[in-house]
């Protein structure tokens, strides 16, 4: 059977690249407090591969308890280096401050994606991208805020790899649309599994 697909998700990046693979699909933003998540009791020894799995799967059902009918995308992304959690900077200067801990040292982009129905997981994944980031100098670090303005706080690291962000890195290690937030070969590999769109 063939159900709905609804993107529980606000991100432009998610819906853009969903669209541009052919899926049909509405669009429900969860309403949850990632930090209120990631606060609980149960949550504090998770590491960040567990934390956007978890993240991923609390947006996905809190969409699909509204769309009981649907198969709703949920999705998540961390940022980790070492055990240390990044998060969206709040302004410029915290982008600045993010950006100069990440030059020279390899992060981890950890990309969670869940599937729900009728209020309960039915499939998830997390993809994971080792992410290099070369030394630059503060007036470049400058420069490139600068020209991205509010655009550098739309994603964790401060960065888009489709756009300028390209620039900051020396090395990548794995699936572009990981890092991009969406682990996009195996959601659709699932989705034809489930009968939800073409062999």
């Amino acid at each position: 059977m063939i159900h709905p697909l609804v993107l529980a998700s606000s991100s432009p990046f998610r819906r853009q690249l969903l669209e541009n693979a052919g899926l049909v699909f509405t669009v429900d933003p969860p309403r949850v407090d990632e930090r209120q998540i990631e606060a609980l009791p149960a949550n504090s020894a998770l590491d960040p591969v567990g934390l956007a799995g978890t993240l991923s799967a609390a947006k996905a059902l809190d969409v699909s308890r509204r769309n009981p009918a649907a198969l709703v995308i949920g999705g998540d992304q961390t940022l980790s280096l070492g055990s240390d959690v990044y998060h969206k900077p709040l302004d410029l200067a915290a982008a600045r401050l993010q950006l100069m801990a990440l030059q020279g040292r390899t992060h981890h982009l950890n990309s969670a994606i869940t599937l729900a129905r009728d209020g309960g997981v039915v499939w998830e994944f997390v993809g994971i991208a080792r992410m290099t980031m070369r030394q630059v100098t503060p007036a470049f670090l400058d420069a490139y805020l600068a020209r991205m303005g509010p655009k550098a706080l739309m994603s964790v690291g401060s960065y888009q790899l489709e756009g300028e962000g390209v620039q900051l890195f020396s090395s990548i290690d794995g699936d572009y649309f990981t890092v991009l937030g969406v682990p996009l070969l195996p959601l659709l590999d699932q989705l034809r599994t489930l009968g939800q769109i073409d062999e």
